[in-house]
């Protein structure tokens, strides 16, 4: 990171950022060509959760390429000035890269899609129980991170 005093060593810190973020922005490539989606999303240490239809854009990326990164932010804040140049922004983001697999296997992909409610849900409010017609038209993406950075400005 260039400017190593904006940085987020703490990882406390960076797992509130995760749980606090409504939106993760996932980028996929094909061709060298990049494709860049806002996904709902769960975590644990090491993974990123996310799911999908079986069908379309993002799952034909993947076939061909299982590269994948990812950014969260919060706290965005506009930092108004006089001068133009002197504007900027407040905010804490995380950013990472990973390799996807797709969970097959009908309980871990439970566990998964679990993880994913827990953090929209986390009073428990619901009880989740999926269908299993909908769980078969439901791809569940597990990002095994790589690299993990933080920023705050």
């Amino acid at each position: 990171m260039r400017r190593s005093e904006k940085e987020i060593k703490d990882i406390k810190i960076i797992y509130k950022i995760l749980n606090e973020a409504d939106v993760c922005r996932v980028g996929f490539s094909k061709a060298n060509k990049p494709y860049v989606v806002p996904m709902n999303f769960g975590f644990d240490e090491s993974h990123i959760y996310l799911h999908s239809s079986v069908e379309g854009k993002k799952m034909e990326i993947l076939k061909e390429n299982k590269n994948i990164c990812f950014e969260v932010d919060v706290k965005s804040e506009i930092v108004k000035s006089e001068k133009p140049c002197n504007w900027g922004m407040h905010y804490m983001s995380v950013m990472g890269f990973g390799t996807a697999e797709l969970i097959e296997e009908p309980e871990e992909k439970i566990r998964a899609l679990d993880i994913i409610m827990d953090k929209y849900d986390p009073e428990g409010l619901n009880s989740y129980e999926y269908l299993e017609s909908s769980l078969k038209r439901t791809a569940v993406i597990k990002l095994n991170i790589t690299e993990l950075t933080a920023k705050k400005s």
